[in-house]
């Protein structure tokens, strides 16, 4: 069951408009690995840098980006391992499969769950961060256990807990995405000392992230949806090849 419309947040418009940025650019031949200092890398096309804020975009182009604070970041590498298309960016059939199972039982968006993924994992079943998150939807062992999913790494299970977590998050904040997102990251501690979203860059990178991937979901969504109509209705109108008109 679908129930969200899209929040139209651009990706990091919380932390540095475009006008911030200097006009300091460096490249990233092919791509390059951002290094993390809370233990994830950050795949990214090219970089750009006003000292404070490290802008790492996505793509070849400048709409997708993240923005990260330059002093978390440890260094960059090269990108040896294949290229998302073909290893992480998007989920395989299996994991569709059980996405849109849990998604169901939840009655959430698919979409919302595969961007969370993306962001926690890039769809790796195995991943691990130094903090010790685990599998798809990165869940702590205290919270699996409190989930009872026994085993992390099978994305069933991951996926079934991550989803059920999800859907309590937003249970307890009355459908805000944000804050939901933000417990889900931060932990609902946090998010209820500051009153929604912590002023943790971290965090708020990670909402971004989660925020504009969704609504690029569903605006390709409605644009297709769009297209279609238009098609259809291009037929009923159009005139059949060959008829003759009528006197």
């Amino acid at each position: 069951m679908s129930w969200m419309r899209p929040i139209r947040v651009a990706a990091g418009a919380a932390f540095l408009s475009a006008a911030a940025l200097t006009a300091l650019s460096t490249p990233a031949s092919a791509a390059d690995l951002a290094r993390l200092r809370n233990g994830f890398t950050i795949r990214h096309e090219h970089r750009q840098t006003d000292g404070a804020n490290t802008r790492l975009f996505l793509s070849a182009g400048d709409t997708s980006f993240i923005d990260v604070p330059t002093t978390e970041i440890e260094g960059f590498e090269k990108d040896l391992s294949p290229a998302p298309s073909q290893a992480g960016s998007s989920p395989s059939p299996d994991v569709n499969r059980v996405v849109t199972s849990a998604s169901a039982t939840y009655h959430l968006d698919p979409d919302l769950v595969n961007s969370v993924i993306h962001a926690e994992s890039g769809f790796n079943s195995r991943a691990v961060s130094r903090k010790g998150a685990q599998g798809l939807m990165q869940l702590m062992p205290g919270t699996a256990g409190r989930l009872g999913v026994t085993n992390p790494f099978d994305p069933e299970a991951n996926v079934g807990g991550g989803t059920r977590y999800l859907r309590q998050l937003l249970e307890r904040y009355n459908f805000d995405l944000v804050k939901a997102l933000a417990a889900y990251n931060a932990g609902p501690k946090k998010v209820e000392q500051y009153r929604g979203v912590p002023p943790y860059r971290e965090t708020r990178a990670y909402v971004a992230r989660i925020v504009h991937d969704y609504n690029q979901k569903k605006i390709a969504e409605e644009k297709q949806a769009a297209d279609a109509s238009k098609a259809r209705l291009h037929m009923k109108t159009a005139k059949p090849s060959g008829a003759k008109a009528l006197n």
